[in-house]
């Protein structure tokens, strides 16, 4: 279809003639009577179709002939990076020399003077407002921009606004304008989150939909599959191979985009680089020269990927393989534009070739693999990367499971089990018959000799209990812990039993003390030998005391002359602390009462003396 078949006016008619348009686009086609009549409308084509022209074309018109203020802002259109904008911009103007409609491009990274001409755009309301949605804010936070009367909202990129988290900065510029407004909303993609969006800020609208997210049909696409080492030799090639007015290398990083324009840079080639770490008039001015034919070659992150509207690009390449599906689209969508032909090479290392697959599977297209070139060997094979499984690296993890619970449930023992178990066998001494024997004849030995007084009584009970519960307590933990080394004692002799009943030992009053236990002490048998051995301590005393009071002696004498508790050897004799005697401090008004009885006991000494 022709330009002059659609409804559009005879001033914008020349403006088309005059940049040589002559044809529409399929997405023109369908989208620019939709918009005269007035609908919203989501529009969804791949890169390089002529998106712009389709929202710019009919909205112009409009306000050209309609009844439009013309002190006021009457159209905002959104765009994700400053280069788009600035492109918006440019055929903004192009479309609109022969018809009285002005624009203004607001975007960051400017000087002064720049924002200063945005400042007055504003102020005195431009027809059509082209901004980044974050200048854009920052202007209307400092109260000069009016969008009461906005009539057009349009939302170009608008996958790329979202993916560069703008959706709060967007909602609240919608907020701010009137409901009864037209809104149009172009994406090159169709992701869940745009319909979301579309259902926040769209009414009824008219949806068109042209080979989502596919390359456009005349652009040769191929991929050498190599080694990170061998990326930098085979893009030497390519460009000694293919010799083309302009190319653009995509990187996935600003500092591999350094690198490889510094290595290219060393080739003698004309090279350019473009990422966010250069100034605003820098990129500007990389631009340009790129356009000019200055720059046959620039090297970019994706920020070049989107929008950018260059119709003599011949050569893609992709250095890397990009992180979405969507950005390997509009990466290749630079070149064959406006019905040319053109070259998207990718360069997939071992690492990427996940990714790459994931990439041919969304385009429903596999890409041609080149051979290496010859003097740098041979490349990775071209099969995805294999996962290891959660079962192991054989890939039976669910069977290996099955097993192992097995063997747990005592069906099947393997060998690993049986061998704990032999070590378990090894390690845990043998009892013998008298072992367990003296074991049990321990506990009745010390029930047979009676205490003469009731208190001995009570403690050898006590002595009693806490023998046995450190017993049970042994025997409840010896499981659990793991078994000490023996000594070489024990292991020389592996036939005595170390179990045999310990000799009872008596105090000087005769007091049976509780048999050795050799097994682990817990912190509750501690406590109880504690406070047994301070109960009988306690009694010990006070039969002492009683008997030294029946023969007329003191408790004192009577345990330095005790002949069964001899003092080890080289042990000193406990001797007695002495007290230290503290002088007590003398308040303030005593000292200065004792200084004053002082001063006058001294003349009354003079006077004797004399």
């Amino acid at each position: 279809m022709r330009f002059d078949e659609l409804y559009l006016s005879d001033d914008i008619l020349d403006a088309i003639d005059s940049m040589h348009f002559e044809q529409c686009t399929p997405i023109q086609e369908q989208t620019i009577p939709l918009i005269t009549e007035g609908k919203d409308l989501i529009a969804v084509a791949q890169t390089g179709t002529g998106k712009t022209a389709a929202y710019l074309l009919p909205v112009i018109d409009e306000i050209a002939n309609g009844n439009y203020p013309q002190d006021a802002i009457n159209c905002i259109v959104m765009a994700p990076t400053r280069e788009l904008a600035q492109q918006i911009d440019q055929q903004m103007q192009g479309f609109s020399y022969f018809m009285p409609v002005s624009s203004v491009a607001v975007y960051g990274g400017t000087d002064g003077s720049t924002f200063d001409q945005q400042k007055k755009g504003l102020q005195l309301g431009a027809d059509v407002v082209i901004a980044t949605p974050g200048r854009l804010i920052a202007h209307i936070s400092m109260g000069y921009v009016d969008l009461s009367q906005v009539s057009f909202l349009i939302l170009d990129e608008a996958d790329r606004m979202l993916d560069m988290g703008f959706y709060d900065d967007i909602m609240q510029i919608v907020k701010l304008l009137p409901k009864q407004r037209q809104t149009l909303l172009f994406s090159a993609t169709m992701p869940p989150k745009i319909k979301n969006l579309a259902k926040e800020i769209l009414s009824d609208p008219a949806e068109v939909k042209l080979s989502v997210s596919k390359p456009a049909e005349k652009i040769a696409q191929s991929a050498y599959i190599c080694y990170e080492t061998q990326k930098l030799p085979i893009l030497r090639h390519i460009f000694k191979q293919l010799q083309c007015d302009r190319s653009i290398v995509f990187a996935s990083s600003k500092a591999k985009c350094k690198e490889l324009c510094k290595a290219l840079r060393g080739l003698k080639l004309s090279v350019g680089e473009m990422h966010s770490d250069l100034e605003q008039s820098q990129r500007e001015q990389v631009l340009l020269d790129f356009k000019a034919g200055k720059l046959k070659i620039l090297v970019a992150t994706d920020i070049m990927a989107r929008g950018i509207d260059i119709d003599d690009i011949g050569l893609v390449v992709n250095y890397d393989v990009p992180h979405e599906n969507e950005d390997y689209v509009h990466r290749v969508g630079r070149t064959a534009r406006a019905d040319n032909d053109g070259i998207a090479i990718t360069l997939v290392s071992e690492r990427e070739i996940g990714k790459f697959k994931l990439i041919e599977k969304f385009i429903e297209k596999e890409i041609t693999k080149n051979p290496i070139p010859e003097g740098l060997g041979e490349g990775p094979e071209y099969r995805a990367p294999s996962g290891r499984s959660r079962g192991g690296k054989s890939g039976n993890g669910r069977s290996n499971r099955d097993d192992r619970r097995k063997e747990g449930s005592g069906d099947v023992k393997s060998k690993n089990a049986k061998k704990s178990d032999g070590r378990r066998k090894k390690g845990k001494p043998q009892e013998t018959e008298e072992g367990k024997a003296g074991d049990k004849q321990a506990p009745e030995k010390s029930t047979e000799e009676k205490p003469q007084t009731p208190s001995d009584i009570e403690a050898a009970t006590v002595d009693k209990a806490n023998t046995d519960g450190a017993a049970e307590a042994a025997n409840e933990q010896k499981p659990r812990r793991k078994r000490r080394r023996r000594s070489k004692k024990q292991s020389d002799a592996p036939g005595e039993d170390n179990s045999k009943e310990m000799p009872e030992q008596k105090d000087a009053d005769d007091t049976l003390s509780p048999p050795v236990n050799d097994g682990p002490i817990s912190y509750s048998m501690v406590s109880a030998g504690i406070v047994a051995a301070a109960r009988a301590a306690r009694e010990a005393e006070q039969k002492r005391a009683e008997q030294a009071a029946a023969t007329g002696k003191t408790a004192a004498e009577n345990e330095v002359k005790k002949p069964d508790t001899p003092a080890a050897e080289g042990e000193d004799e406990p001797k007695p602390k002495r007290k230290r005697a503290y002088r007590r401090r003398k308040p303030a008004q005593a000292k200065k009462a004792a200084a004053d009885t002082q001063a006058e006991q001294q003349p009354e000494q003079r006077e004797n003396v004399e």
